[in-house]
């Protein structure tokens, strides 16, 4: 048996998938825990994805939060990204190089996302490939 693919999901996917059932993102969380990939985390990407549950948008409980975060992190491989961080490809947007580090260190197969920011280092040397949620699904969990 091989073992699942490693992938980095990008905090808006996340929320997504655990917000809004029915949405393209809803199977990426029955896959995570069906095992069909391993999501990789930091915890600076836990910490982000804590924060965004608690803005007052979503008017979710404390308790529903935890019980969100409770459908994602048992099922995250935490990855120490070290310090320095490795080399990644300049991004336009800073607040986005959490998840490239996150998938150089962790050796992630893909990094999947919405943001335009991201999916422009598409085929960038030393990345593994950044795809939509759409892509991501044709790929891995159809299989």
């Amino acid at each position: 048996m091989t073992a699942p693919p490693r992938v980095v999901l990008d905090t808006n996917v996340i929320l997504s998938a655990l917000l809004f059932a029915g949405g393209p993102a809803s199977r990426l969380r029955a896959g995570w825990q069906e095992g069909r990939f391993l999501p990789l985390a930091s915890t600076a990407t836990v910490r982000e994805l804590a924060r965004v549950l608690a803005c007052p948008k979503f008017k979710l409980s404390a308790s529903e939060q935890q019980d969100l975060l409770a459908d994602y992190v048992p099922w995250v491989q935490v990855v120490r990204v070290p310090d320095p961080p490795p080399v990644v490809p300049a991004c336009r947007d800073p607040f986005d190089l959490v998840f490239l580090h996150v998938a150089v260190t962790g050796k992630a197969r893909m990094l999947v996302t919405g943001d335009k920011d991201l999916l422009v280092l598409d085929g960038s040397r030393g990345l593994c490939p950044v795809v939509t949620v759409d892509a991501f699904c044709r790929e891995v969990m159809v299989r």
